[in-house]
């Protein structure tokens, strides 16, 4: 099945900011069940709790970045995923590599970062004019429709199993209230937002995170 050893007293590093798109693998990581140390790097003053300049430690400035024991870095999100999930075959996090369902869930990670989690930069950002917010929420809704329908007769992206994939999807719909884009009327996504907002794992990393109280 793949994967890597891991000794049992490694703790990796998972730099995160609060409701960003790291809440993906630090979903990932709690429904692993490994063991590693959430350190908080502000996206707006780009330190950490104790003043190191995070641009020291990922010279892009943003997160996700995972650190391996051995000091080796990750960065990006959809890469990160697959090798938590590699380190825990029989969780199924991810379909087996090689397989047509890892491309498939491939082909998720990348639709979800491309169409969707960069859709919504611009209306994250002041400067961006009221017109182009209006075009790129109704962009979003496109792809979010589509995504709706995708959902239909299905518990998670892939069919019954839980994938790394719904952690990244339900961490960038999360930002459909503070951005205005309404998927009131998108039955299947909101069922299956429930449903991820559920489970265990996931209330974990959003408590961490100081999203949930």
């Amino acid at each position: 099945m793949g994967g890597f050893d891991l000794p049992e007293d490694m703790s990796m590093k998972l730099y995160y900011s609060p409701g960003a798109c790291s809440l993906s693998p630090h979903i990932a990581l709690h429904e692993a069940g490994l063991a590693f140390t959430p350190v908080l790097a502000s996206t707006k003053s780009h330190k950490l709790q104790d003043g190191t300049d995070y641009y020291s430690i990922n010279p892009l400035g943003y997160v996700p970045m995972l650190e391996l024991d051995d000091g080796t870095r990750l960065r990006e999100g959809p890469a990160i995923v697959q090798y938590i999930a590699d380190q825990v075959p029989l969780k199924m996090l991810a379909p087996q590599n090689g397989t047509l369902q890892r491309y498939r869930l491939q082909e998720w990670l990348t639709f979800i970062g491309t169409e969707l989690h960069k859709g919504f930069t611009p209306l994250f950002n002041p400067a961006t004019p009221e017109e182009y917010k209006t075009m790129a929420r109704e962009r979003l809704m496109q792809r979010l429709q589509w995504v709706d329908g995708q959902l239909a007769g299905k518990q998670y992206l892939m069919g019954d199993q839980f994938t790394v994939a719904d952690g990244y999807l339900f961490t960038v719909t999360n930002w459909t209230q503070p951005t205005n884009v309404d998927i009131s009327a998108l039955g299947h996504l909101k069922a299956y937002r429930e449903r991820v907002a559920a489970r265990p794992a996931v209330q974990a990393a959003m408590k961490a995170e100081g999203l949930l109280k």
